[in-house]
């Protein structure tokens, strides 16, 4: 079914890089994840649209395309933090077009720091709109920015269905095999919830458990 070029006045980037990545992602991840990531893209223009900012719209889909594809069994790691293993598989496809290495670096910041408050405001626009729109669609975190018109278009175009529940067991089934990433990151709550036998790290205690004598 062909997608809408336009919702909420934003423009879906339709050129072949952004054809072929979005076409990758729909076919590696569940319509929980990647309609939440084209809701993402939307928001998050939406967001930049807002405060005035200047960014390129294919550069951004393309962070928030593959914001989540670390949670995928296709590519998540054994080690990394999903962010990384994300990051890394949209550079790996950059690469591959020959995409600039500036413009690379700077998808893969936004990936890799989207769960990450307070420092993507100050990177480059992408990467702060892929994590003005993760946190507007996961968490309503600037929800009175957007008009409601404009989050029901989006929401017409990509619905939440059982977002709330599914999208915190999609981070947990994509971390559990590796709860040691969750540490200094929002999703030790997620394994704190549905991991049986999880126990947080504490910062704390691993300075008091370090072998220097004091």
């Amino acid at each position: 079914m062909a997608r809408p070029k336009e919702i909420a006045g934003v423009s879906i980037p339709d050129g072949a890089l952004a054809v072929e990545a979005a076409e990758l992602v729909r076919d590696t991840e569940s319509d929980l994840l990647f309609d939440h990531s084209l809701r993402v893209y939307l928001f998050g223009s939406l967001q930049g649209r807002r405060l005035g900012l200047t960014f390129d719209p294919e550069l951004l889909y393309i962070g928030a395309l593959f914001h989540d594809m670390g949670l995928t069994e296709k590519y998540r790691s054994p080690k990394e933090r999903f962010e990384v293993d994300g990051a890394n598989a949209a550079r790996e496809f950059l690469r591959r077009h020959q995409v600039p290495e500036a413009s690379i670096d700077v998808v893969w910041d936004a990936i890799a720091l989207h769960t990450t408050p307070g420092i993507p405001k100050w990177k480059p626009p992408v990467v702060a709109l892929v994590a003005a729109g993760v946190e507007l669609d996961v968490i309503g975190l600037g929800y009175d920015d957007v008009s409601a018109q404009d989050r029901d278009a989006v929401l017409a175009a990509f619905p939440r269905v059982d977002f709330k529940r599914s999208i915190v067991r999609a981070f947990a089934d994509g971390i559990a095999h590796k709860p040691e990433t969750a540490f200094g990151n929002i999703k030790a709550d997620v394994l704190e919830r549905l991991l049986l036998g999880y126990v947080r790290p504490n910062f704390c205690a691993m300075i008091d458990a370090s072998p220097f004598p004091d």
